[in-house]
């Protein structure tokens, strides 16, 4: 159930690549099963974060299993590595979603 959305400015040009990389990586923080995560990519978006140079904003959404402070830096490294954008240019938004407001298979999770 955790679900990743990646919008950046930047062109990503291996997106299915870049959606399974970090679908690992949040099955492995949130250490939930990855054939639970859902990810999602917006790329070449335009964005505006100061000026023009290449952000990203992430949103990460589970219900429970989020722990931001120790979340945002393999995140942002990993934004990094795979993307080039600087750390200071990537916002993370983390939302806990209470268990009766998410769906799967036709019913609720709680």
């Amino acid at each position: 159930m955790p679900y990743i959305n990646v919008s950046t400015s930047a062109k990503v040009n291996d997106k299915g690549k870049l959606l399974e990389e970090i679908s690992i990586l949040i099955s492995s923080l949130t250490k939930k099963s990855r054939s639970f995560v859902m990810a999602k990519i917006d790329d070449n978006c335009h964005m505006y974060f100061d000026d023009v140079t290449p952000s990203c904003f992430l949103e990460i959404k589970s219900i429970g299993s989020l722990n931001p402070s120790e979340m945002a830096k393999p995140i942002s490294d990993f934004v990094y590595e795979k993307m080039g954008i600087p750390i200071d240019r990537i916002y993370i938004s983390f939302e806990d979603v209470p268990a009766s407001l998410w769906a799967w298979n036709g019913r609720t999770f709680g």
